[in-house]
């Protein structure tokens, strides 16, 4: 079976090289590319590749944070494509992940697909979760959480506080804070405003909802892995199956 791979990078022409490197290969197979970040989320939550090459530079939204967005949701296996200094590097052996430092060429990349081949044949998500989770922490420092969010609503500017907020909806090109019986529309996507909360507080439990952790009271397994999220006001909520990796996080302390 071919390993679905997803190429992630801002440069034209270092999508195409790796593109044309990947063409030729019988046990590779390219699904897409992504110039930007934020379509490397939506990607990666979406399809869920076995493989991503993944450009560590990258403006408004850099590769650590794409990871750090799609947490444990979706865990292909990554090699990271990046023109950090040896000393940064260091890192990435360290933890045991691979990369391709800028510029490569065919005999570095095929050394890479060597390490990568091995990975996808062990099978061993955990391992390599592990050692994604090690890397962020010492190259990627911990982001600030806003503590309140200043919402536009009819001329007035409302300001909610980020703890009060019970779960979010995704709508068209707007998120839907609920807080208690109020609602607030919030122009930005869902990538965007997950990025904004504190994950340790706020689990996507399908593709378009948040919820405050908080407030959940009680779950419901249903069919096919689905469950029924209730919260401590009786709102009725959907953790779909795609997302069950994410159960433990409602549940824990």
């Amino acid at each position: 079976m071919k390993a679905r791979t997803l190429v992630v990078d801002d440069e034209p022409l270092a999508r195409e090289r790796l593109r044309q490197l990947l063409s030729s290969l019988t046990d590779f197979d390219v699904i897409g590319e992504c110039s930007d970040g934020r379509s490397a989320v939506e990607s990666i939550l979406r399809d869920a590749p076995d493989v991503v090459f993944l450009d560590v530079q990258m403006p408004e939204m850099d590769g650590f944070e794409v990871l750090s967005m799609v947490g444990d949701q979706v865990t292909p296996r990554v090699v990271f494509v990046t023109a950090y200094d040896r000393f940064a590097v260091r890192a990435f052996d360290v933890h045991a992940v691979d990369y391709l430092l800028k510029p490569f060429d065919r005999e570095r990349f095929e050394t890479a697909l060597g390490r990568l081949r091995r990975r996808l044949s062990e099978g061993k998500k955990d391992e390599m979760t592990v050692r994604l989770r090690g890397l962020l922490s010492e190259l990627r420092p911990e982001r600030e959480v806003p503590e309140r969010l200043a919402i536009k609503s009819a001329g007035r500017i409302v300001m909610v506080n980020i703890c009060d907020i019970d779960w979010v909806e995704a709508a068209d090109n707007y998120v839907e804070l609920h807080i208690g019986s109020e609602k607030h529309l919030l122009r930005e996507t869902m990538t965007v405003i997950e990025g904004r909360l504190n994950p340790r507080n706020y689990v996507r439990i399908n593709r378009s909802t948040l919820v405050n952790v908080s407030r959940v009271k009680e779950l419901q397994p249903l069919f096919h892995g689905d469950y029924a999220v209730i919260l401590a006001d009786g709102t009725r909520l959907s953790l779909s199956r795609n997302y069950r990796v994410n159960l433990d996080r409602l549940t824990g302390p």
